[in-house]
């Protein structure tokens, strides 16, 4: 019989559907056909095969092959079923035993020469035959990363040959092995933060509930260097947090270190970026900045420059923590569950509210240039600090320095682990049954709320909003309950600068 099939997986998202490659030898001229929606990069890889398979000393069927990439109706693309094509047309034609194929999956490009190269996408893929009980062969170059994923039997091939003598029971192929060791960035320290208490403390908040954070002042007064402190206050991501991460960014096309897949990400895209370099597209669907930024925190500074269309696609992901990428052909969903930091300039000089008394913008150009962001976005976002100009003498070489990230990240540990023990997530993303559940309040504190709601104007969204920071500052505070000072603190946090009103 010259029928052959092999088991590969497809690429979708931070998904990898299964592929049999079905290779068929019949009657007629020789020539080779690729079915199954292929992509260009698919059907030229006839060419690469060809040239692979008479390199390792194989003969290539002067016969008519077809290869059917099943199922028909799901986009095939890049380089990765080179490798499983040759092997199906090598098992067709009785060249090697196509009984050794069945329990096992197959992915890679193939070089002229034989070689394997790695492709996108192998996090996924490990992960995916791990559960359907298979073994995955790769490329050597792609062990590292295979072989984060736990329990995976996934090995390495560096050429076809060695693959087919494998398959042979010639010799043996190596297992994925991990990086020997994983690199750890040394965090910059808060301690080079001087001055700015308040700052300090609301960015320890934002740390221990994982809440969205703007911070408003003129320039140079430290939102950037605070802002890139933020990911030092943060835990180790955990195994399944980093899988996760991992997986989007070996389907972003950009390259997968694994020695760093344990490291929560920092992305910090140009105030240019345009709303598809953030939300992901192309042709398929690639992962953009947020979700790039999946576990970690994006920084987006500058925020009243960022385009109106690209701030506004931030509104979903920052409620449902997930994205879908739509395009005519195709659609991919990614996860998206980013920790926002943002930082502007109270008004367009940068200096409103500054003792200086340097500002000479207008009410009614401060309220225009606020009104860039909209409502919707801004209530989405838990706390908002208006920071002030530092003292010079603070800026002194032998001021003294500020308490050290280590420090602030035991207590923001300890109160993370206070919020996944008491609802198994962190509370910026609580849901209303949560939030109903853990953040009581006595009769006088509700009065309280239910007050500054109607001086603020505050919405239902940001009501909730209120309470889950609160429950973050008595979780800081140890406390099971929130009290007056709790809530008090949290509503502080929604009052914007006097100055920057947002006009209704």
């Amino acid at each position: 019989m010259s029928l052959a099939l092999v088991h590969s997986r497809a690429r979708s998202g931070i998904h990898a559907p299964p592929v049999q490659v079905e290779v068929h030898l019949g009657g007629g001229l020789p020539s080779t056909q690729i079915v199954g929606l292929p992509a260009a990069a698919v059907r030229e890889s006839r060419d690469r095969v060809r040239a692979a398979i008479l390199c390792a000393q194989f003969e290539y069927p002067q016969r008519r092959i077809t290869i059917n990439l099943a199922p028909a109706d799901l986009p095939k693309d890049g380089g990765r079923f080179d490798l499983p094509i040759a092997l199906g047309i090598l098992a067709a034609s009785g060249q090697i035993d196509r009984n050794t194929l069945a329990d096992c999956e197959f992915l890679g490009e193939l070089g002229l020469t034989g070689e394997l190269r790695p492709v996108d996408g192998i996090l996924p893929a490990v992960l995916a035959a791990t559960r359907d009980g298979r073994r995955l062969v790769v490329p050597a170059g792609s062990g590292a990363e295979a072989a984060l994923a736990p329990q995976a039997q996934a090995y390495t091939a560096r050429t076809l040959l060695e693959a087919c003598a494998a398959l042979g029971g010639r010799t043996e192929l190596p297992r994925a092995q991990a990086p020997a060791h994983v690199t750890s960035l040394a965090a910059a320290d808060m301690a080079d933060v001087r001055g700015q208490a308040q700052a300090r403390r609301v960015l320890e908040v934002a740390a221990a509930g994982g809440h969205h954070l703007l911070m408003s002042g003129p320039p140079g007064c430290g939102k950037t260097l605070l802002a890139s402190r933020l990911p030092g206050l943060l835990p180790e991501a955990s195994e399944s947090e980093a899988l996760e991460t991992a997986a989007v960014v070996s389907t972003s096309g950009r390259g997968l270190d694994p020695t760093r897949w344990r490291q929560r990400p920092w992305r910090s895209p140009h105030h240019g970026a345009s709303a598809v370099a953030l939300t992901g597209g192309g042709n398929p669907p690639r992962p953009g900045e947020i979700s790039l930024a999946h576990n970690g925190v994006l920084f987006l500074d500058e925020l009243p420059e960022w385009s109106r269309a690209a701030l506004e696609v931030l509104r979903e992901p920052l409620e449902s923590g997930r994205i879908t990428v739509s395009r005519a052909a195709r659609s991919a969903e990614f996860p998206a569950r980013f920790q926002l930091v943002a930082a502007m300039n109270p008004c367009p000089c940068g200096w409103a509210g500054d003792p200086s008394g340097r500002c000479r913008c207008t009410p009614d150009i401060i309220r225009r240039y606020w009104s860039r962001l909209s409502g919707p976005l801004l209530d989405r976002i838990d706390l908002h600090l208006a920071m002030a100009r530092l003292p010079l003498a603070l800026l002194r070489p032998d001021a003294p320095p500020g308490e050290s990230t280590r420090s602030i990240r035991t207590r923001v540990e300890a109160a993370r682990t206070r919020q996944l023990q008491r609802n198994g997530r962190l509370s910026a993303h609580l849901d209303p049954a949560d939030v109903a559940a853990s953040c009581r309040l006595t009769a006088a504190d509700q009065d309280l709320l239910e007050q500054a709601g109607e001086r603020l104007q505050l919405s239902a969204r940001s009501l909730h909003r209120v309470l889950r920071v609160a429950r973050t500052i008595a979780d800081l505070d140890g406390s099971d309950a929130i009290a007056t000072p709790h809530l008090a603190e949290a509503l502080g946090y929604r009052m914007p600068a006097p100055t920057c009103a947002v006009p209704a």
